[in-house]
């Protein structure tokens, strides 16, 4: 895997997919980014550039473990911009990683061309999600044979009570198949550290990002998946309202991995957007 040095010094790593112009790639977790795979064949649009967060996948282990919180990372995109020697990159983010996403476009506004949120996390801009927002996008799925443990996990979850966050799993996919169970494996965090202190004090200034991002006229993909209990339909569309320039996508039968769940369809939304 290609590397490059972050401004702290560790070695930082990322895959490239595809041909054409760049998409530098953030994924969430933090998890490396093997589970983007090619983004259901954007590849064939675009080459992607898809980073390694610091302490995953092919990056190394910081000298300093306080650099996993969610603002210093934003550095780390910055330095891969420079590697890519890149004046401005399309910038792609999924899950948790719209959080440096959106922290790095409020910091650095000149030097992104096009941003897509793909099922965003919102931590950064102080969207809360409610116990009962994800309990009533869960109901969608009622009908579901895995749906009476998945939603007492949820529901114990969500009132403070002991449950299993795997029980959760088919929330996160339109189809509950064998490819959605193999790519739910595949995409668990293995540094518990770095998911730990990724939202450590300090990680989020959501009045400053709002405010940056308000005047920050980088055209905006915000793209939700109907059942996504993670990220809500109605939890997207209010990130979309803090970007002046924004297109908000729901993504029919889709959970939290839309290019899984329709891969045709997410890849026709995302590369026209990318244009």
């Amino acid at each position: 895997m290609p590397t490059f040095t972050a401004p702290d010094g560790t070695r930082l790593a990322y895959r490239v997919e595809g041909g054409g112009d760049p998409v530098v790639c953030v994924p969430g977790g933090p998890v490396g980014s093997a589970y983007l795979g090619d983004l259901g064949g954007l590849s064939a649009h675009r080459r992607l550039i898809a980073l390694d967060l610091r302490g995953t996948g092919g990056s190394a282990v910081p000298e300093d473990t306080s650099s996993y919180r969610c603002d210093r990372l934003v550095e780390d995109v910055e330095a891969l911009r420079g590697h890519l020697g890149a004046a401005r990159i399309d910038l792609l983010a999924h899950s948790a990683g719209a959080n440096p996403a959106m922290q790095y476009a409020a910091r650095y506004p000149d030097r992104v061309r096009r941003l897509a949120l793909i099922t965003p996390g919102t931590r950064a801009v102080g969207i809360d999600i409610s116990g009962e927002t994800r309990r009533e996008l869960a109901r969608l799925r009622e009908g579901e044979p895995w749906f009476p443990a998945a939603f007492a996990a949820l529901e114990a979850i969500s009132e403070g009570r002991d449950g299993d966050p795997e029980a959760l799993s088919p929330f996160f996919h339109g189809r509950w198949d064998a490819a959605a169970r193999r790519h739910h494996a595949a995409s668990r965090p293995h540094n518990a550290e770095a998911v730990r202190l990724f939202g450590a004090e300090g990680a989020f200034d959501p009045q400053a990002t709002r405010a940056a991002l308000a005047v920050c006229g980088t055209p905006t993909l915000l793209l939700a998946g109907e059942f996504d209990v993670n990220s809500p339909p109605r939890s997207v569309a209010e990130c979309a309202g803090l970007f002046p320039d924004a297109t908000l996508v729901v993504q029919r039968g889709a959970g939290h991995y839309p290019w899984l769940d329709d891969a045709a369809r997410f890849v026709a939304t995302t590369a026209a957007f990318l244009q």
